[in-house]
């Protein structure tokens, strides 16, 4: 913000170029804001910067010192956050919190504040001395380690470093895993200021082409994106959405698998913006009439590495951008933590470990199939097996397993992939996804001939299951000899451990639900109130639902009979398969999740 603010001044006569090369040397030796070494050398006063602030971004100026701010309002923002980006909440009214700041140019902390509290916020400017007061009259921290901060940089330090990571090219060779991308590597700890600058850069840009956009602007949309990326990373977002509407281009992550907008930017930087993102992907920057799919890596450190898997789809108002984070480092492949019960865990690894059969895991997207499938895979892979399997996309890729991306548009899709394996001698095969009829017929006569083979359907549950598989064409007789088991899962929100209370629950909606009346009566219920640890959404982190159904020998018989998937339902409840709602009821009895979240991922029974 340094040279814009300064820039500003100049063309506003209120410095001199002099003048603002003397603040700057003083910024460069001592440290401090821009505006504040400017009124040390006396060449503004704090009043006149806070006015010419107001004026400029069109924002309130108040006095700090004529209010009063309520305790619980101050609670809102944590003493880290103030002093990391020399803020105040001043007032909150019914979903709008308005902070006082320094830098009003500062869209990064905007955002941050948003995303954490959760509040609409509105900003109005005062000058750092009185933020600097508030930070110590209402967090009781004292003035000196305060103005520390303020002279350690003019920007808010963050917890990665620009040396933490690199960004990597992923079809050249560098440390075994990839070179360095073309792309110049970003600090940081700028990133918080990078908003405001690539605004700037481009405000003279007409949109002439792509091409061009990015040739005007290149430095700080590279900022912007990597910045982007690292706080989708550091906020644990599974998913970046990049939108553009008619007056804004909005971004949100999906944290816990709910979606939370953390900016919204002007539109006239979408073509730029998509462009580098396609650029990072390699995917064809001139190509904005058809959807296109890409993955760009991201190293952090030597050890930890992060794909980002990108798909491009035209919109009325131009492309949106989705990126899925695929983290190795938090890939769960240890099923005893993955939110198995004991029984249904001995089912499924009884499954797994036979030399045959077929093993369907069902569920909607984002439900975690591809990780209890990993999972599986990992406790199978051993020296004297062959695995191969095919995926779309691959998404991890593991030593000692033969992997084999799907590429429909040459011709190689899951039935192609899957004739070609039996021609490869394995013992366990993994298909992504069965979508049609050829790829069901193929895969259940590999279970057939000795083959384990592993897969996935779009199913509500498990009993559905078999319905699906019937209606694609495949013959009773081959499914009731062919599948072993049959898995299906949810994704429900853990509660935050830092912010856990009892709720009090009425036994009449815990009957509704399906807890019996003795168990309802007894039953203790908890929830997260909210904190910053969970940015007040009182979940932090999930758990899986199972509802796993072996296929016993009276299920076959209902499946040569043609019985409907409720009849299988009841007969897998009595032989002992817990539904997803009754898996869902035990992690509540357990305070692992809460009845809200249970309603939400489960139908009743």
């Amino acid at each position: 913000m340094a040279a814009k603010l300064g820039q500003m001044l100049i063309a506003s006569n209120i410095i001199s170029e002099d003048q603002l090369r003397q603040a700057l040397n003083l910024q460069k030796n001592e440290g401090g804001r821009l505006g504040t070494n400017l009124i040390k050398l006396g060449y503004i006063s704090e009043d006149k910067l806070v006015s010419f602030l107001s004026k400029q971004y069109g924002v309130p100026a108040i006095n700090l010192s004529e209010y009063t701010v309520d305790p619980a309002v101050i609670k809102l923002i944590p003493i880290e956050m103030a002093r990391k980006y020399f803020i105040i909440p001043v007032t909150r009214v019914g979903a709008t919190l308005t902070i006082a700041m320094a830098d009003p140019s500062n869209l990064f902390a905007i955002d941050d504040v948003k995303f954490m509290t959760g509040y609409n916020v509105e900003v109005v400017v005062s000058s750092e001395s009185s933020i600097i007061n508030g930070i110590t009259n209402y967090y009781k921290q004292g003035d000196k380690e305060v103005v520390k901060v303020a002279k350690s940089s003019s920007t808010p330090a963050s917890a990665l470093q620009a040396k933490d990571y690199t960004l990597v090219d992923e079809e050249s060779p560098m440390d075994g895993m990839g070179a360095m991308d073309d792309g110049p590597s970003i600090d940081v700890d700028e990133f918080d200021k990078v908003v405001g600058t690539a605004l700037d850069g481009i405000e003279t840009v007409e949109e002439r082409d792509d091409t061009e956009v990015v040739k005007d602007v290149e430095a700080p949309i590279v900022k912007l994106v990597n910045g982007i990326f690292v706080n989708a990373i550091k906020a644990g977002a599974s998913d970046i959405h990049i939108e553009p509407y008619e007056a804004s281009l909005r971004v949100r992550y999906r944290v816990d698998g709910v979606m939370y907008t953390v900016m919204s930017l002007p539109t006239k930087i979408k073509a730029a913006l998509t462009s580098r993102v396609k650029i990072m992907s390699r995917l064809d920057i001139a190509e904005r009439r058809l959807p296109q799919d890409g993955r760009i890596k991201l190293k952090l450190g030597r050890k930890r590495e992060i794909d980002f898997r990108v798909s491009t789809l035209p919109t009325l108002f131009g492309e949106k951008t989705v990126l899925r984070l695929l983290d190795k480092s938090n890939l769960q492949v240890d099923m005893t933590k993955l939110g198995f019960e004991k029984k249904q865990l001995d089912d499924f690894m009884e499954a797994i470990e036979k030399p045959y059969g077929m093993v369907l895991v069902t569920g909607p997207t984002g439900s975690g199939k591809t990780t209890t499938l990993y999972s599986a895979l990992n406790h199978l892979n051993k020296t004297d097996t062959n695995i191969m399997t095919s995926e779309d996309p691959v998404e991890y890729n593991f030593m000692g397993i033969n992997q084999v991306q799907v590429r429909e548009e040459i011709g190689l899709t899951f039935a192609s992939a899957l004739r070609s394996f039996l021609r490869q001698d394995p013992d366990i095969i993994m298909v992504g996804e069965i979508r049609d009829f050829e790829t069901a017929e193929i895969g259940v006569k590999a279970a057939l001939t000795g083959h384990l083979v592993l897969s996935t359907l779009h199913t509500n549950d498990a009993p559905s299951t078999i319905s699906r598989l019937l209606n694609m064409g495949i013959e009773p007789f081959l499914v009731s000899s062919s599948v072993i088991l049959i898995l299906a899962q949810r994704l429900a929100r853990r509660i935050c451990q830092q912010c856990k209370v009892e709720e009090k629950i009425s036994v009449p909606a815990l009957i509704k639900v399906g807890f019996p009346e003795g168990e309802a009566t007894a039953l203790k219920c908890f929830k997260g109130k909210g904190c910053p640890a969970c940015n007040n959404s009182g979940y932090k982190g999930r758990i899986a639902l199972y509802e796993v159904m072996p296929i016993r020998d009276e299920i076959r018989e209902l499946i040569l009979e043609g019985a409907s998937a409720s009849e299988v339902k009841k007969t897998a409840v009595r032989l002992g398969t817990k539904t997803l709602r009754m898996s869902g009821m035990v992690k509540v009895k357990e305070g692992i999740t809460t009845i809200e979240e249970i309603l939400r991922v489960t139908f009743g029974d």
